[in-house]
C-alpha cells in the first residue's frame, strides 16, 4: 500500500516541534560542549565522540563519516524508514495533527511549488538587472547617495544594491524581451502594477534605490525601494506575494544567522541601511524587522539562532522608535517574563538611528554601548519616569500607577524585590526615609491592591484573625500572668487599646473590670480611678489586690447563665493555651509588646488607607491650570503703572504660579504629608513587633 501524501503544513509543524537534541538523545548519549552537544556517531564504529548536535541550527553532523541533517533524516537513516513513516512517528510523539493530500491537492501543491519557483526566478532576474543599472550612467545619482552614506563597494555587492530607473516600463520591457517573463508573472512577483481603466502594466519601482529582501536561504523574495527624488513614500516595499510575507522575513538573516550563533546575540534594528551599516562596521549579528513589530515567527527564528536566546532592540532615537520598541516588547514580554528570552534595549540619542550613531561615534563605541544595553524593564521604567516632574502631585500619582502596573507583571521573586527597591529610590529623589515608605507601598500595591487602597469598610484578608489573636493573647496574659496586670492596663491605656474590637473579648474585658471593682472597691474607694487613669501610680494595697485575684472562677460566678454559655468557648480557649502559646506566655513583656504593637499597627493601617483614599480623591490643580488662572487674573486687573521692579518679571511670575499651585493643592499636600507620617509610624510599629517577637 502506498504511503499517504502528507500536507506541507504537517511536515513543517513536525520539523518545527521535533527538537534535534531531544530526538538524537533518545538514541545517543550526548554531552554538552560549549553551545553544542557531542556523542558517538551511530552510523559507523565510533570510539571517540565525533558527532556534533547543534540546537541553534537544529542539525547533526559527524566529522568522521560525514552523516548529517535534521531530525527527520536522523531517524530515517537510523531506522531505515521512509520519510513519511518518520514524519508520522514524530507527529504522534509531538501531537501534531496529520493532514494528507488528495490527488487533486497533490496537483495543486505541485502547481504552487512550480509557481513559487517561477517567482524566485523572476525576482532574481530583477535583482540582477537593478544591480547592473547602479553601475550605469543612469544610476550615478543612486551610487553617489550610497557613497555619501559611507558604503563601500563591497557592502553594495554583498547586499546586491541596485537602481530602478525613472521609467514606467523599463523592467517590463527588459525581462519580457530578454528573459521571456510575462507582465502577469511580474505582477505576481510584486514588480508590476496593472493600469487602472485600461490594459497593460507599469513598473512598481521607479527612480528608487533598490534593496533586495532575501529569505533565510538567500533567495530574493521582495524589494525595498528608497525614493531618490523626494517622492512619497520614502520607502516603498514589495506587496505580500506567494513567496513574501513581511511577518516571516527578517532583513539580513541569511547573512546574520551564523554571526548570531557565534556571538550568541541578535541585534534588531528598524531599517535596511541600519543593517547594512552595522554589517559594514563588523556587527554582523544584526537584522531588521521590515518596519513592522516583531512577530512571533520572527522571534522564534532569532531564538533558534541564539543558544542563550539574547535579543537587543536598537531602534531609532525618536518617539516613533520608542513606540516601535514598546510594540516589540509587547510581542516578547511573556517569553522575557518566563525567562525564555533575555531581552535588552539599546537606546540611542534623540534623533539618531544606528547608522547615524556609527558615523558619529564609531563601531568601538557602538560595541561598548551594546554590551551595556539595559534590560527591557529598566528601559521601560526610564521611559515612564523621564518626563515626570515628581515634585508635582499629579505626576507623582501617575508615576506610581504606571510603576505598579509595570512591576505587577513580574513574578514574586528576588528580581521583583530588586526593582521595587530601585523604583522607590528613584521616586524618593534621594530621601532615604521616603524611599522606605514608597518601597513598602509598591510592595502592597503590586500584591493586588489598587493604588487608592481597599474600601475602609472591608479589612484585608487575615486582618480580623490577626486582631483576634493579638487581643486573645493580651487577655491570656491578664488572666494567667497576674503579676503583669497593672503593666497590661498601663500599656492598653497609653496606646488607647482598651476598647477591644472582637465582641466576645470586649464582653470578657468588661466582666473582668466589673469583678475587680466588686472585690477591690471595699479596699479603696478610689481604686477604679487609680487603675484606669494611672495604673503605675496605684497604691501598694491596690496593686497587691489586683494581682492576687483568682479571676477565672470569679468570672464564671459573675457571668449570667446565658453569658456563661456564650463566652464559655472563648474563656476555655484562653485558659487552656496550646504548647506554642505557653512558650510565648513564659515571656510576658515581649509577648505583650508584640500583641499591642500588632493592634496599634492595624489601627494605623486603617488610618493610612483612609488618608490614601482621601488623598487620591482630591482634585489636582496642575501647573497648566495655575498659569491659565494667573493670565485671567492679570487680564482682569487694570494695567500697573510703569515702575522698575527689583525682581525679575520671570521670577515674579514663577513665584505667583507656585503660590497658586500650593494653595490649590493645599488639601492634597496636607493629606499626602499625613499619609507618609502614618506610614513611618506603621513601619516603626512593625519593627517594634518584630523585635518583641524575635522575628
Amino acid at each position: 500500500m502506498a504511503s499517504p501524501q502528507l500536507h506541507p503544513t504537517t511536515i513543517a509543524a513536525v520539523r518545527e516541534r521535533a527538537d534535534i537534541v531531544d530526538v538524537v538523545s533518545e538514541h545517543v548519549v550526548l554531552k554538552k560542549r560549549g553551545r553544542e552537544f557531542v556523542g558517538l556517531c551511530p552510523f559507523h564504529e565510533d570510539k571517540s565522540p565525533s558527532m556534533t548536535v547543534s540546537p541553534a541550527k537544529q542539525l547533526y553532523y559527524c566529522f568522521s563519516c560525514g552523516a548529517g541533517g535534521h531530525s527527520i533524516k536522523f531517524l530515517m537513516e537510523l531506522q531505515q524508514s521512509s520519510f513519511t513513516d518518520v514524519v508520522l512517528q514524530l507527529a504522534q510523539r509531538y501531537q501534531v495533527p496529520v493532514q494528507t493530500l488528495s490527488s487533486g491537492q497533490q496537483d495543486r501543491l505541485r502547481q504552487q511549488l512550480s509557481h513559487q519557483e517561477s517567482l524566485h526566478r523572476v525576482l532574481a532576474l530583477a535583482a540582477g538587472w537593478f544591480q547592473t543599472n547602479l553601475q550605469q550612467a543612469q544610476g550615478q545619482a543612486a551610487l553617489a547617495y550610497l557613497r555619501q552614506r559611507g558604503l563601500s563597494g563591497a557592502a553594495m555587492e554583498q547586499f546586491r544594491l541596485g537602481y530602478a530607473p525613472d521609467s514606467w516600463d523599463d523592467l517590463l520591457h527588459h525581462l519580457g524581451q530578454v528573459e521571456g517573463v510575462t507582465a502577469l508573472q511580474l505582477e505576481a512577483a510584486g514588480l508590476a502594477v496593472p493600469r487602472q481603466g485600461g490594459e497593460g502594466h507599469y513598473d512598481r519601482f521607479r527612480q528608487r534605490l533598490m534593496i533586495p529582501i532575501r529569505d533565510k536561504q538567500g533567495r530574493v523574495v521582495g524589494f525595498g525601494g528608497r525614493s531618490l527624488d523626494g517622492r512619497e513614500p520614502k520607502y516603498l516595499n514589495s506587496p505580500e506575494t506567494a513567496v513574501f510575507e513581511k511577518g516571516k522575513i527578517l532583513f539580513g538573516l541569511d547573512m546574520a544567522a551564523g554571526p548570531i550563533h557565534k556571538a550568541d546575540l541578535a541585534v534588531v534594528v528598524e531599517g535596511y541601511f541600519d543593517v547594512i551599516a552595522l554589517h559594514s562596521a563588523g556587527v554582523r549579528n544584526s537584522v531588521a524587522a521590515l518596519g513592522t513589530a516583531l512577530s512571533s515567527w520572527q522571534i522564534k527564528q532569532l531564538c533558534r539562532a541564539s543558544t542563550s536566546k539574547r535579543i537587543v532592540l536598537n531602534f531609532d532615537g525618536d518617539r516613533a522608535g520608542a513606540r516601535a520598541t514598546q510594540r516589540a516588547i509587547q510581542e516578547v514580554e511573556q517569553l522575557a517574563l518566563q525567562g525564555q528570552v533575555e531581552l535588552r534595549v539599546f537606546p540611542l540619542p534623540p534623533g539618531q538611528d544606528p547608522d547615524d550613531y556609527l558615523q558619529q561615534h564609531g563601531s568601538d563605541a557602538y560595541g561598548q554601548h551594546l554590551a551595556a544595553a539595559p534590560l527591557w524593564l529598566d528601559w521601560q521604567i526610564e521611559q515612564e519616569l523621564q518626563d515626570c516632574d515628581l515634585s508635582r502631585t499629579d505626576h507623582f500619582q501617575r508615576a506610581m500607577r504606571s510603576m505598579v502596573e509595570l512591576l505587577g507583571k513580574l513574578p514574586p521573586t528576588a528580581v521583583r524585590s530588586r526593582y521595587m527597591h530601585q523604583v522607590a529610590e528613584r521616586l524618593a529623589g534621594g530621601q532615604a526615609r521616603l524611599a522606605l515608605d514608597l518601597e513598602e507601598d509598591l510592595r502592597q500595591q503590586v500584591r493586588g491592591q489598587r493604588w487608592h487602597g481597599r474600601s475602609s469598610r472591608h479589612a484585608p484578608p487575615g486582618e480580623a484573625s490577626a486582631r483576634a489573636t493579638a487581643e486573645g493573647r493580651i487577655l491570656q496574659l491578664y488572666l494567667l500572668c497576674p503579676s503583669y496586670r497593672l503593666v497590661i492596663r498601663r500599656v492598653l491605656r497609653q496606646r488607647d487599646l482598651e476598647d477591644f474590637a472582637i465582641a466576645a473579648h470586649r464582653r470578657l474585658w468588661a466582666a473582668i473590670t466589673t469583678v475587680e471593682h466588686q472585690h477591690l472597691a471595699p479596699m479603696d474607694e478610689q481604686w477604679s480611678r487609680q487603675v484606669s487613669s494611672d495604673p503605675a501610680g496605684c497604691s501598694e494595697q491596690i496593686a497587691q489586690g489586683v494581682t492576687s485575684l483568682d479571676l477565672p472562677p470569679l468570672l464564671m460566678d459573675h457571668l449570667s447563665a446565658e453569658e456563661a454559655i456564650d463566652l464559655q468557648p472563648q474563656l476555655t480557649a484562653l485558659l487552656q493555651p496550646s504548647e506554642i502559646v505557653q512558650v510565648e506566655l513564659e515571656q510576658p513583656l515581649p509577648t505583650l509588646k508584640a500583641a499591642a504593637a500588632k493592634l496599634e499597627g492595624q489601627r494605623s493601617e486603617r488610618r493610612r488607607r483612609h488618608l490614601l483614599e482621601a488623598w487620591r480623591a482630591q482634585p489636582i490643580v496642575t501647573t497648566e491650570h495655575c498659569i491659565a488662572a494667573l493670565l485671567e487674573q492679570e487680564a482682569a486687573e487694570p494695567p500697573a503703572t510703569t515702575s522698575k521692579s527689583p525682581n525679575d518679571p520671570k521670577t515674579v511670575a514663577e513665584d505667583k504660579i507656585q503660590a497658586l499651585y500650593t494653595k490649590g493643592n493645599e488639601d492634597a499636600l496636607r493629606l499626602q504629608e499625613l499619609y507618609y507620617i502614618e506610614r513611618r509610624h506603621l513601619a516603626a510599629l512593625d519593627q517594634e513587633r518584630c523585635g518583641a517577637s524575635g522575628d
